[in-house]
């Protein structure tokens, strides 16, 4: 239990009960936790340091001990107390971040030997059980500081996915051999050749009997139609869809100009 014996020796001179001895046991685990004391009573005080040490004064009161922590990355505060019932101390812990609460009750003459509260040696009873008994009911509520040294962090940024030698790559299929799909995210990407018709994309709905691909050798609607617009009345260039046959006569027989037999019967 290294530090523990330092620890010890230098209260040794104001320990004066058997609960000193257990007081003294627990502030070292807290500190072997990587916490450090910020001194006396509930409320923070200026004068406040963080120390390894336990704070002058800290065993005035032999019913009531009250001591606040705070963890040497400054991200969490907890006050610990202990309050004296006959031969038993009961400690209590609470973490001012989270609210969260942890106690330990104990009976103080199965840990301490009262003949010899000045030597260290002699004075504890079941240390190893006492160790174990703190860590896992008082202090499992309190998290343990971040430790990140500069080796690790380096090792952390030049950490790069490629750089594992036994890893294996992850296969890219060749650009060529992709589908010129269009862009998901762009904004005529559905329904883009009826959106924006002068993309020059294929498909849409728009159709221009003019345009179809079909030859119309000689045929200018800004001429007019004879017999049906007068010349002028299509704006050159304009986009025109014909409301009739190109041309006064359609080769072949009208079928609009009889109807068929049986016209009048409502069943056919």
């Amino acid at each position: 239990m290294a530090g523990l014996e330092l620890l010890y020796s230098s209260v040794a001179g104001s320990i004066t009960c058997p609960q000193d001895v257990i007081v003294c046991f627990v502030h070292w685990e807290i500190v072997k936790s990587g916490y450090k004391c910020l001194g006396l009573g509930d409320e923070p005080r200026s004068g406040d340091k963080k120390s390894e040490l336990l704070p002058t004064g800290w065993n005035g009161s032999k019913e009531l001990y009250t001591l606040r922590y705070k963890s040497n990355d400054d991200k969490s505060i907890f006050l610990v107390k202990a309050i004296t019932v006959d031969s038993t101390l009961i400690f209590n812990l609470m973490d001012s971040a989270t609210e969260q609460v942890s106690d330990l009750t104990m009976n103080v003459s199965d840990y301490v030997d009262a003949d010899h509260l000045q030597t260290f040696e002699s004075v504890f009873k079941n240390a190893e059980d006492l160790s174990q008994k703190v860590k896992s009911q008082l202090l499992p509520s309190v998290p343990a500081p971040r430790k990140e040294d500069k080796r690790s962090r380096e090792k952390s940024d030049n950490s790069q996915p490629d750089s594992d030698p036994l890893r294996i790559p992850t296969r890219h299929p060749q650009t060529s051999r992709q589908p010129n799909w269009p862009d998901p995210m762009a904004p005529f990407a559905a329904g883009g050749a009826d959106l924006d018709p002068f993309s020059g994309r294929g498909g849409g709905m728009i159709v221009d009997p003019l345009r179809a691909g079909y030859p119309r050798s000689g045929f200018d609607p800004s001429g007019g139609l004879p017999g049906i617009l007068p010349p002028g009345a299509v704006p050159p260039g304009a986009r025109f869809d014909p409301f009739g046959p190109v041309g006064r006569h359609r080769p072949g027989p009208d079928p609009d100009h009889m109807p068929p037999p049986g016209y009048d019967d409502m069943f056919m």
